[in-house]
């Protein structure tokens, strides 16, 4: 299997997994979504894509209607959409994505997650080059879809791969074909699971297990932050 699909295995949510901190955060990008296109996911591509990930992780629809809700509601926070840059121990590097609705308080916690575990924030754009964004999509594979023909369909909308494993499909795409394929997979009937932007390291590094317990150590402390979305390292 590829790369992408390798490392999309090993990077789904495993260690805030836990719902009450998971929920919370699909919801932050449900309410920012309806707030940038409005509240109606028919009408708003964002918003239902954020819906889709947030089913797909098996959010409530209590959860997802409150979160729509309260993207109208006069006393929501402006949320906004902020990333940041850093070096953990051993070499690796970490591209942190944020939503907040208060960039002094974020800024300070992620900055001393990282000064008190090793790590340094870095000045962002100094990992421009070592991270490639890409559009995800997957789905299963159905008995009439035919695998060959999926790939010649889609290369117009900006497929770079795809592959299948378990009667799971991975579409990977640059990050500026997300609208395309989306948009062509749907219009092929394909019932999405999952769609996501992702940042691949472009040169994975390995390090050891022991290496590996104070790198855990850092991602759980980052990812516990009520702000923090995503963390993506260069580890292989």
């Amino acid at each position: 299997m590829g790369r992408a699909f390798e490392y999309r295995k090993a990077s789904k949510l495993k260690r805030w997994g836990a719902m009450s901190k998971l929920f919370p955060k699909l919801g932050k990008v449900i309410t920012m979504a309806a707030k940038e296109g409005g509240m109606d996911p028919d009408l708003n591509p964002k918003l239902r894509t954020a819906i889709l990930n947030a089913k797909a992780e098996n959010m409530p629809k209590d959860n997802i209607e409150a979160a729509i809700k309260r993207a109208a509601a006069k006393d929501s926070a402006d949320m906004k959409e902020v990333n940041f840059e850093g070096k953990a121990p051993h070499g690796v590097l970490l591209f942190i994505e944020c939503a907040t609705d208060n960039n002094t308080r974020t800024v300070a916690n992620v900055k001393s997650i990282l000064n008190k575990n090793g790590g340094e924030m870095l000045t962002n754009g100094s990992l421009e080059f070592m991270f490639s964004r890409k559009a995800l999509f997957e789905f299963e594979l159905k008995d009439d879809m035919d695998l060959e023909e999926l790939e010649l369909e889609l290369i117009d909308a900006g497929l770079e791969e795809i592959e299948e494993e378990d009667g799971l499909v991975l579409v990977t795409a640059d990050f500026t074909s997300f609208g395309t394929m989306n948009e062509a997979l749907e219009g092929m009937g394909v019932e999405i699971k999952k769609a996501t932007l992702e940042r691949i390291a472009n040169t994975p590094i390995t390090i050891s297990e022991e290496q590996q317990t104070d790198i855990d150590k850092i991602l759980e402390r980052l990812e516990d932050d009520e702000d923090v979305q995503k963390v993506y390292t260069n580890l292989a």
